[in-house]
């Protein structure tokens, strides 16, 4: 940010956040929260890759970049994410109808980012990840996933959608779990469970440390500056966004296509899961015979797995 005003604006919105709020990159819609502010840069988590320190120059040079013109948001550079998701928190910008962040007028209207949302908002509550994993069960059971030829797209549709959102919800719950755990496990300590043991492990998390005093320590360490100088990535994706260099101008670029979940079908979803209550509800004698008989050969195979290891 330009001036400190703006600065200090940007980082008592940050502070500013609710408990359970966290933000979503544009685009591709990364979660992560903002951890702490400091006075030249602000930390936030990502869910999937930790911790990351945005700078306040590379806030800077957006700001003055979207001060002249408006950004576009429908191809961004993967590093720039997490800076327009902050940066739209300040009064002084915001995201228009067309999808660019672009500077406001000082009297106009306050406007709520598009980014911010609820924890709750993109979080799976635990009886949604029982439903999904109710569906992903009887998918597994009415089709051989083995022979993945034999599938149709459509069907192969349903099981991409139905792990994702499975694997999406478990994972916040797992995390969850773990962290109530970590009151019943001791140091050094196991604890077992029906399924398994779990400890306590450590992670070790680094944030470098003021350039002024890294420099510092290496010259009193007798280690040449430019031994640890070089490019980084992430600034230099701002730079890219900000100026007239070209993205293959510095990156070899290597496009590879991938599949993304683009929306769900709750009605089918629901309609679905009560044919499964249904059908449930009404086995006859001889279908809870038969569905006792593949829990039985279902805990044979798992002894036979525990015996052979």
């Amino acid at each position: 940010m330009s001036t400190d005003s703006a600065w200090q604006s940007l980082r008592d919105r940050c502070d500013g956040l609710d408990p359970d709020e966290v933000l979503v990159t544009p685009g591709d819609e990364r979660v992560f929260v903002v951890e702490r502010t400091a006075p030249d840069h602000v930390v936030v988590r990502f869910r999937e890759d930790g911790e990351r320190r945005l700078d306040r120059d590379q806030f800077a040079s957006l700001a003055e970049r979207v001060d002249d013109e408006p950004l576009a948001l429908d191809d961004l550079p993967p590093g720039v994410g997490p800076y327009v998701a902050v940066l739209s928190l300040a009064p002084q910008y915001a995201v228009d109808e067309t999808e660019h962040l672009r500077r406001v007028e000082a009297d106009a209207e306050p406007t709520t980012s598009p980014f911010r949302r609820s924890q709750w908002a993109v979080r799976r509550p635990p009886e949604e990840v029982h439903d999904d994993a109710l569906l992903v069960a009887d998918f597994l059971e009415r089709h051989d996933v083995t022979d993945r030829e034999a599938l149709s797209a459509e069907e192969l549709v349903d099981l991409y959608v139905l792990l994702s959102d499975l694997q999406w919800g478990a994972d916040d719950l797992r995390r969850d779990v773990g962290d109530d755990l970590l009151d019943h496990v001791g140091p050094g300590g196991n604890l077992h469970g029906t399924y398994g043991t779990v400890a306590r492990a450590r992670r070790e998390y680094r944030q470098l440390r003021d350039e002024e005093d890294v420099f510092d320590a290496l010259d009193d360490a007798g280690v040449p500056r430019e031994w640890v100088l070089g490019v980084d990535e992430e600034k230099l994706d701002v730079v890219i966004a900000t100026t007239d260099l070209e993205e293959d101008d510095v990156y070899d670029v290597d496009g590879r296509y991938h599949v993304q979940k683009t929306g769900v079908e709750g009605e089918a979803k629901r309609s679905h899961l009560q044919g499964l209550r249904d059908r449930l509800a009404d086995l006859e004698d001889g279908e809870a015979d038969e569905l006792r008989d593949e829990i039985d050969d279902l805990e044979d195979r798992i002894d036979d797995v525990l015996a052979a290891g």
